[in-house]
């Protein structure tokens, strides 16, 4: 067997993983060199009904009844996944998509394949979440920046003034309510009229 490089990367230290697969040879040889990464194993079998969520990474058997058992909504992970394969095993499409794992672990496992789906799957979910957060970030500024435009045209309507001075206007109500200026269209936009 492989031994655990002297330095892991920073995704593959300090974590929690929970393996979820029957603790026969495989899943012991597994268990064995996930720990000898130094990072905090939970061996859980059979697969309850619903898998932790406070994990970072979950190693567990690809089941038909994976994607009911997952504690997030689809397209929401809340851990990195890796479905473990059994050989000969046929493998169901519609299930991998669903539960969309970072990476896919096939039987009989090596100490290189475990470690490089380790570093795969804790990679890859920590760069989606902070593309979820930017995309997140981007549709936030985006419905600020609507809201803005709809509420400087009903003040112009309203007050009838140029687009400047609607802004003008949002911005001093803001700095007076001590609001951002975003939360102040909005609330203009809500009620329909200019406050104040």
């Amino acid at each position: 067997m492989t031994t655990v490089p002297a330095a892991l990367p920073p995704e593959m230290t300090d974590i929690d993983i929970v393996v979820a697969t029957e603790r026969d040879g495989s899943g012991e040889a597994l268990i064995r060199d996930l720990q000898r990464t130094r990072n905090r194993i939970r061996h859980i079998w059979p697969i309850p009904e619903m898998l932790p969520a406070d994990t970072d990474v979950i190693f567990c058997d690809l089941v038909p009844s994976l994607a009911a058992r997952l504690p997030w909504l689809p397209g929401a992970p809340k851990a990195a996944l890796v479905a473990l394969i059994s050989p000969g095993m046929r493998i169901d499409l519609d299930l991998l998509r669903k539960t969309a794992p970072e990476a896919i672990l096939h039987r009989p496992f090596s100490s290189p394949a475990i470690l490089s789906c380790l570093l795969l799957a804790r990679s890859r979910f920590t760069y989606e979440r902070r593309l979820r957060g930017r995309l997140e970030k981007l549709d936030g500024t985006l419905r600020a920046m609507r809201s803005i435009e709809r509420a400087k045209t009903i003040l112009m309507k309203a007050r009838n003034i140029g687009e400047d001075e609607a802004y003008g206007y949002l911005r001093a109500q803001a700095m007076r309510q001590r609001l951002s200026v975003s939360a102040v269209a909005t609330k203009i936009v809500d009620i329909g009229e200019p406050a104040g």
